[in-house]
């Protein structure tokens, strides 16, 4: 098993949304666990509003409004094996909106905290390396990040 207590997550709340930032933590260190992932590796997660996001989102991509999550990997880290670890280093930045969250959550039938948890480890598959522009890679990708985050919830 993984030792994650020298891993580096930060959650910075930049929004009037309200939610337990250690069950941010918690979940990045599930899902990075599941996926064989250094613990001396780094993740950063940042919450911010519609404005902010929709800035970055016209930026890096030139698509106009807000969007749920956006994910800017560093390192390119790929997923591990049990018997080998991935190597250290920095998977980048994970930033959501819970302004949109909160929307998509209310179409849904769900609350927007476990629709920004979703979102999380949504952007971490794809920080490792994950896709869903085909639909063989969509299946692979949205199976797991709902087994993870279900394995997740169960063992809270």
């Amino acid at each position: 098993m993984l030792d994650f207590k020298y891993m580096a997550i930060e959650v910075v709340n930049e929004t009037s949304y309200e939610f337990d930032e250690l069950e941010f933590v918690q979940l990045a260190v599930f899902t990075l666990k599941k996926m064989f992932v250094s613990p001396d590796s780094d993740l950063d997660i940042k919450f911010v509003n519609s404005e902010f996001i929709a800035k970055l989102h016209n930026d890096y991509l030139e698509i106009p409004g807000p969007t749920d999550v956006m994910s800017f990997p560093m390192d390119e880290l790929k997923p591990g094996k049990k018997e080998k670890p991935a190597a250290a280093g920095v998977l980048g930045d994970i930033v959501i909106c819970p302004e949109v969250a909160a929307k998509q959550a209310d179409n849904a039938g769900h609350s927007y905290i476990d629709e920004m948890l979703l979102l999380e480890v949504h952007s971490i598959l794809h920080l490792l390396g994950f896709d869903h522009m085909e639909k063989k890679e969509k299946k692979i990708m949205f199976d797991l990040q709902r087994t993870i985050l279900m394995e997740f919830l169960a063992a809270k």
